[in-house]
């Protein structure tokens, strides 16, 4: 350590000039008594000196500090070199047999003991969690359970370097097989340290046959079928048959046999399966185990559907055939979420008239409200119940009572009078995600005819396409809609759009913009807005078994405030019927609620909360899928850990060659690292001084007093 001086350092003579003067005018000889020994003061002389000395040195030294000198200090720490011992623990290494891998394991057990006592730091890190030995080497590696489900090298070494960035780190041992399954490949990382790797496993392909992957919706509807794809690949069984079987809940729905070819080549079959019950169901592909397979695991895998009867059902009333009703139609059959009822109100009755017991989700009237009132009553009826409706205006429409029955806009136009337009795109707005650039084409598509008048827009109003005359833009909507009412409402003000789907084909050979904007529009009336107030989802339909399942919780109030803490009640089903009960309360730092060790399987839950003397509740369903991706690919990759091994300057090592590895590690020099830190902290920060000072203070005062001063 040393004083910097962030003044002259000559100012310490004025310090000690100060303290002198102090002193001596403190304690000036005294003109002694007549007949006394002693200064009038009551000190003799060696107590005068050296109560005098005490004040000249708290005083030169408060004045000194009043000079704010900083104390510059050096520390310097030596760091052992480190080295980390990085052991992928999943299920693959374990799969060529755990005698051969507790002989491994026997020896990284004696490497570790023989690096520490050569002076290096070890260190243990394995997937999912991190274990720092100390020289003792208390952890047993032979106990090491190697039971992860996914193997992600990349992510094990990459977070070795953020961990140990900044210190001493020379090598990683890495100890694996040389399969993952997740991430990328680690020779395509960057490493600071030299990786040697260790290779265990079977490098030999066994004689296996495995169910590769499965192709399939993840959504059916009910009563539609879909197919299952089986990709199978196998090696050993050239020329040979294997069944493959479709299960749901035990009950075998269809038996396939293929044909294998070639080692490591794909072989492919596909099951046709119908939908016959709503909800998340389980199928399981499985091949028939053939004699000598190496492993039974992969032969198995488990397909998780959604199959829903939510087909938005949509009723399109039309006044007289036109080639618009076909055009909406097919568009709407694009999306297999719409079933779409078609009625033509000018044809046979049976036609004519719609179900009367069944509820549609979305009304399109086109050219209704018309001049001769054939349909205005019947879509009266499905207007008072409030559907979301588009209305496509036309020369046979009625303005008078269209007026009366949108909340868009009004029109007021002249009797047998129409406009020529094409449509122009709105760009503020917002509510759809559409590309302004690919709407461009709708200024080379024909005209559509409108009502000739005056348009005005309702309040809550939002305009998608604006009427140009040529090339003049108008502020007359052409597109609009409003979803703030309480029934959503779109209108479409003109009648041709089947000439812009056949226009756009002609240019492009495809139907997509005209089909696209629609589509959204329509959407965006039909969408069906949540008012529950409680709302417990997870935050995926799927997981992963293993992981924790969380549940995201939203609870309101009724004008729809968050609430909290509130016990919610949360039950789980399994398949088999088994109920789970769970009770948690959600609060403002976390609304959520985690459970872990969930099996494989389709479960349904129903969560319930009591407000206001009031019961919600909230259901759903998810998956929790074991990927079984271990049991996928059990031939070790010891090629990929040479090329790693090259790539960050170290070696490949065979599992019996750990005293080379030792010999390796010991003999090439290792230097500590020192690593200096300088730090700069003023004097009069330091806390004990103000003691000592208050220490010189007390005994001159004290003295003063014993001898009689004042």
């Amino acid at each position: 350590m040393n004083f910097i001086f962030q003044s002259s350092p000559w100012w310490i003579l004025v310090c000690l000039l100060v303290g002198a003067v102090y002193a001596f005018a403190m304690y000036q000889p005294l003109p002694r008594l007549v007949g006394s020994g002693t200064a009038m003061g009551g000190f003799d002389k060696r107590t005068t000196y050296g109560l005098a000395a005490l004040r000249f040195v708290v005083v030169s030294f408060l004045t000194f500090l009043l000079l704010n000198p900083l104390i510059r200090s050096l520390r310097t720490l030596t760091e052992k070199p480190k080295v980390v011992l990085a052991i992928d623990n999943s299920e693959s290494v374990a799969a060529a047999g755990r005698p051969a891998l507790n002989r491994a394991l026997a020896g990284l057990q004696t490497l570790r003991q023989q690096l520490t006592d050569k002076g290096l730091d070890v260190s243990i890190h394995t997937f999912g969690e991190s274990v720092t030995d100390d020289s003792d080497g208390a952890t047993d590696l032979t106990q090491v359970p190697f039971t992860q489900r996914t193997t992600d090298l990349s992510g094990l070494l990459s977070s070795i370097r953020s961990d140990y960035e900044g210190r001493n780190l020379t090598d990683v041992v890495l100890v694996s097989d040389g399969i993952f399954n997740q991430g990328l490949s680690p020779t395509f990382g960057q490493y600071p340290f030299a990786v040697q790797t260790v290779g265990l496993g079977d490098t030999i392909p066994k004689k296996d046959i495995q169910l590769k992957g499965i192709i399939a919706n993840r959504i059916a509807y009910l009563g539609n079928q879909f197919p299952v794809k089986a990709e199978i690949v196998s090696n050993g069984f050239q020329g040979q048959r294997a069944t493959v079987v479709l299960r749901q809940n035990g009950k075998e729905l269809g038996r396939q046999s293929v044909s294998l070819g070639k080692n490591d080549t794909f072989d492919q079959l596909t099951f046709q399966a119908t939908a016959t019950q709503k909800g998340v169901q389980h199928y399981v592909v499985e091949i028939v185990p053939q004699p000598g397979e190496f492993s039974m695991r992969n032969n198995r895998q488990d397909v998780y559907l959604d199959v829903i009867d939510g087909k938005e059902k949509v009723l399109l009333l039309a006044l007289t055939p036109h080639p618009d009703v076909k055009a909406l139609r097919n568009i709407l059959e694009k999306n297999q979420n719409y079933e779409v009822d078609v009625r033509i109100l000018t044809g046979t009755p049976a036609e004519a008239t719609p179900p009367v017991d069944k509820t549609y989700d979305l009304l399109i009237l086109h050219q209704i409200p018309d001049n001769g009132s054939v349909g205005n009553a019947l879509a009266q009826k499905y207007l008072a119940k409030n559907t979301p409706v588009l209305f496509v205006l036309g020369n046979q429409s009625s303005l008078g009572p269209f007026n009366t029955s949108n909340s868009v806009m009004q029109v007021n136009a002249q009797p047998n009078q129409s406009d020529k337009v094409t449509g122009v795109f709105n760009p503020e707005f917002k509510q759809l995600n559409l590309d302004p650039a690919r709407l461009d084409i709708l200024s080379k598509l024909p005209p559509m005819s409108v009502p000739y008048g005056e348009f005005r827009l309702q309040p809550g109003s939002e305009v998608v396409l604006w009427q140009q005359v040529g090339s003049v833009r108008t502020t007359k909507p052409l597109l609009a809609l409003n979803i703030t009412s309480p029934r959503k409402t779109a209108v479409l003000a003109g009648e041709g759009l089947w000439s812009w789907r056949l226009e756009e084909y002609a240019l492009t050979d495809k139907q997509e913009v005209v089909d696209e904007l629609i589509q959204k529009v329509i959407q965006l009336i039909s969408v069906k807005e949540d008012r529950r107030k409680l709302r417990v989802y997870p935050i995926r339909n799927e997981f992963v078994a293993g992981e924790k399942v969380i549940f995201e919780t939203e609870l309101y109030n009724d004008i729809y405030e968050r609430l909290f803490d509130k016990p919610v009640r949360l039950e789980i089903s399994d398949e088999k019927g088994l109920t789970r009960s769970y009770n948690y309360t959600p609060t403002v730092a976390n609304s959520r609620f985690e459970i872990s060790r969930l099996p494989e399987g389709a479960y349904r839950y129903k969560a319930s909360v009591t407000v206001n003397n009031k019961a919600e509740q909230a259901s759903g369903q998810f998956v929790v899928r074991d990927l079984q991706l271990e049991a996928l690919n059990t031939t070790a990759d010891h090629g990929m850990l040479r090329q790693l091994a090259q790539q960050t300057g170290g070696h490949f090592y065979k599992a019996s060659q750990t005293d080379e590895l030792v010999r390796t590690l010991t003999t090439r020099p290792h230097p500590a690292r020192l690593t200096s830190t300088e730090e700069m902290n003023e004097l009069i920060n330091w806390r004990w001084l103000f003691f000592v000072v208050l220490a010189l203070v007390t005994v001159e005062w004290g003295l003063r007093k014993f001898y009689g001063g004042y």
